[in-house]
C-alpha cells in the first residue's frame, strides 16, 4: 500500500471504493455533481479536519469529518435514499478504503439522517452518512536516523535535549 502523504487522499480512496461497490451510481465531489440533471448518486465531502491523538508510532493525527450524501432520482420509492444510506453505513463500518492500516483508523461515530431542506421540512430523497476517520501523517517518531529507537527518562538524565544521553529501547 502507498503511504498517505496528505488528507486529500482519503476522499479519493473513498470515491474509488464507492465506485467499485456501486457502479450504477454517480460518485464524486461537488465538481462532479455541478450542473448534473440526474441527481442520483453519492457526494463525498470533508466537512472538518481537526487534530487527533498521535499514533503509537508518533505520527500526527488528522481527524477528518466525512459526509456521504446519498441522493436518489425523483420518482424513486419513498425510502430508497434511506436504504442507500444504510448500505453506505455498512460499507464504511469496517473500511479503511484501501489505505495503510497504520495510517488510517476505522471510521467512528457513524450516523445517517435525512437531509434538511431550507425550510422546516425534511428531504427523504437525500440522506447523509457522516463519520470521523483519523489519518496519521508524517514520519514515525520511532524511526531514528540510525534505525534504532532511542529513549530517555527525564529523571535519569541531566539534559533531555542531549541525544548522547538517550539509549536504545530494550526488546
Amino acid at each position: 500500500m502507498t503511504p498517505i502523504e496528505k488528507p486529500s487522499q482519503l476522499p479519493v480512496a473513498i470515491g474509488e471504493a464507492l465506485k467499485s461497490a456501486f457502479p450504477q451510481l454517480r460518485v464524486g465531489n461537488h465538481q462532479d455533481f455541478n450542473g448534473a440533471d440526474d441527481k442520483a448518486g453519492v457526494l463525498i465531502s470533508v466537512e472538518r479536519n481537526g487534530p487527533g491523538v498521535r499514533s503509537l508510532e508518533g505520527r500526527k493525527a488528522h481527524a477528518l469529518s466525512v459526509s456521504l450524501k446519498a441522493t436518489v432520482a425523483g420518482g424513486s420509492a419513498a425510502f430508497d435514499a434511506c436504504d442507500l444510506a444504510s448500505q453506505l453505513m455498512d460499507l464504511a463500518l469496517d473500511n479503511r478504503w484501501g489505505l495503510p492500516p497504520d495510517q488510517c483508523d476505522l471510521p467512528t461515530s457513524i450516523v445517517a439522517a435525512p437531509s434538511a431542506l431550507t425550510s422546516a421540512e425534511t428531504d427523504y430523497d437525500t440522506w447523509t452518512v457522516s463519520f470521523i476517520q483519523n489519518l496519521y501523517l508524517g514520519p514515525s517518531l520511532l524511526e531514528d536516523p540510525t534505525g534504532k529507537p532511542l529513549f530517555a527518562r527525564t529523571w535519569e538524565v541531566a539534559d533531555i535535549n542531549d541525544p548522547d544521553q538517550y539509549r536504545p529501547l530494550q526488546e
